[in-house]
Formats: structure tokens, sequence, C-alpha cells
């Protein structure tokens, strides 16, 4: 879910090209749970091999991943640890609305409703285990760094941005924020489309990039009150405050300071450990990992796992890995060296 601050937060616009040679941290999981909502077909049917497991988080990691790198940006993908415990009531509610928009999605088909399918089906996405562990085999068969964060992926990535080891985190959410990320980037698609709900439509989007501290001087707060304004908007460890949006919640913070006097005076209702919440935010657990480095793909076990396990297309993947050659032969001769890995 993430919180919501799009009503607050300015966001410019950013070219792909504008990209290039940048290292990007990836939220694994948020951008795999994206692969695996929109690419489907039109009754809401997920891609599948010949034994019926599902391959579109695959299909979304690999071309994504090569078009990433065709255009010159380096991704590292950062996928979530183990969650907080405050996390525990907000993962059953999504295993909750998961279940009943799988039955939704059934009695939808059924029915012949095929875009309330789809669109229950994109509600009922299921990410397990076993999807993770292959998209990480993919991931580095790539070349691309994955790596572990010991809890929320985007506390990891936001610590590697501060440190300078990638210029910016990617996420749909606006949680890299809350974790004091400098610069995070929303829309990092090529597609340059998304899907309008409920309609058949697509509006244009492309890249956009936040940077932190502008934002934070143009609404005259801290990160303290960033964190507090977003509690109040409601996290992944707690509900909103009836009443309370992204506007309403940043009235109240600069006229009372803190969450904390808004509770003690009794000015909004406020039922839940703020105090935790906010400290998960402001102090996540730190991380050694290696520097990240990128190596040349490995081609074979690239199409064992596609194609040989899950049924890919050889020739249209033989055709992606051939884009592939072709964009790191140019990086390195722009790069006058003698090997991808020599380049980083």
């Amino acid at each position: 879910m993430g919180t919501s601050l799009s009503d607050i937060i300015k966001a410019e616009n950013i070219s792909l090209e504008e990209l290039a040679s940048k290292r990007i941290a990836i939220d694994a999981y948020n951008t795999l749970y994206q692969f695996l909502s929109s690419i489907r077909q039109p009754d809401g049917t997920p891609l599948k091999d010949k034994k019926g497991r599902v391959t579109s988080h695959l299909s979304g990691l690999f071309y994504r991943s090569l078009n990433l790198l065709e255009k010159g940006i380096f991704p590292i993908y950062v996928f979530d640890g183990t969650p907080p415990t405050l996390k525990s009531e907000e993962i059953e509610r999504r295993k909750e609305i998961r279940e009943s928009a799988r039955e939704e999605w059934k009695k939808a088909k059924e029915e012949g409703r095929i875009e309330d399918a789809r669109k229950a089906a994109q509600a009922s996405s299921r990410l397990t285990s076993d999807m993770v562990e292959e998209s990480k085999n993919l991931v580095t068969s790539l070349g691309i760094p994955a790596i572990q964060a010991p809890s929320e992926g985007e506390a990891l990535a936001a610590q590697m941005t501060r440190s300078g080891d990638v210029w910016a985190s990617a996420s749909q959410d606006y949680d890299s924020l809350l974790y004091g990320c400098p610069q995070t980037v929303r829309n990092l698609s090529i597609s340059g489309r998304r899907r309008i709900s409920r309609t058949k439509s697509y509006k244009t989007i492309s890249p956009e990039v936040i940077d932190l501290e502008l934002n934070l001087r143009l609404l005259e707060i801290t990160r303290e009150e960033l964190v507090d304004i977003a509690i109040l908007v409601g996290t992944d460890y707690n509900d909103r405050v009836p009443g309370v949006g992204p506007k309403t919640a940043l009235k109240l913070i600069k006229k009372h300071g803190s969450i904390d006097i808004i509770d003690a005076e009794g000015i909004k209702e406020i039922d839940f450990p703020y105090e935790e919440i906010r400290n998960i935010f402001l102090n996540p657990p730190k991380t050694d990992y290696d520097e990240p480095k990128w190596t040349e793909p490995d081609y074979e076990r690239i199409k064992e796992i596609l194609c040989t396990r899950h049924d890919f297309s050889e020739n249209r993947v033989n055709s992606s890995l051939e884009r592939l050659k072709e964009a790191q032969q140019e990086l390195l001769d722009a790069a006058s060296q003698s090997s991808l890995t020599d380049f980083f």
C-alpha cells in the first residue's frame, strides 16, 4: 500500500536518457507486484507456462531490465526481508483482499464481465517465495546485482542512495522519502503509458524524480514532520486518521509541530503506536552490504530459466539477448574497456 502523499509532494519529469549511466536501486517487491498485476490476458489470467506456473513476473522483470540496460541505466534490485512486527496486520489485510478479489475474479469470468474480471484479477496478485527466488536468479543471470534487505527493501535502498552507491531509489510508493532517500524515481517504465482504471484507455506517463530536500524546503517542514504527516495519512503500519488527507495533515503538523501534541491535546483521535511507527522510518536497521557490481550476463542460464523451465519463446529471448549484447558493446566502446566488468 505505502503512503499516499501525491497531493503535497512535487516531482520533476525526467527522461530515460537523462538517467543514462546512473545506478538506480529498485524496490524489487514493488516492481514484481506491478508485473503480476498488469501483465495479464484480457480476462485477468496471468501469463503461465505449460505446467500452469505464473510467469508474468519473469516476463516483466526480463524485458524491463533489458530495456533499462539498453538505455544505459544500471539497476540494482533490492528485496524485502522480514517485515516489522507492526506490519503483520497490514499483511493479513492484504491477504484477505487478495482472497476476496480471487473469488470476484472467478465469478466475473463465469458471468462474462471481462473488464470486472481483469480488475479483480489485478487485486488478487500473489507473490510466492518461489517467485522471489527465481526472480533473484534471473536478475543475477542478467549480471544485475540483487541485494537482500534485512527488513524493508525501501529502507535499504534509501541507505544506498544516501551513501552514494546509487543515484536514486525507484519505487511507486512514497515511503522512500520517509526513510530519508535523497532522490526517488517513480514511473521507471519504458512503455510510456499506463492503463486508466475501469477503462480501456491509457494515459501517458514519464519517469519523474522527487528531491527530498527540495520538497522539505517547499513545504517548510523537516523530515521528522513529513513522517508524522505520513502517519496521519496512513502507512503500512496504521490506518489513516479519519478525515485527514495529505493537505489536512500538513496543516495540522505545521500548526502543532508533531503528532505528540495532536494526540496529547485530543485534536484528533489517535489509537495506534505512532512513536513505534515513527521509529521504523527514522531509525531502520543499517545493513552491511558488498559494493554493487554488475557482471556480464550468463546467456545460457537466462535461456535455461526462461525457455527450458518456463516455455518462453526461444526465438524471442534470443532476439532480446542480441539487443542486450549490442547495448553492452556500445557501452564498452564508449568506455574503451575490454569487458563489461572492467567498465564498472
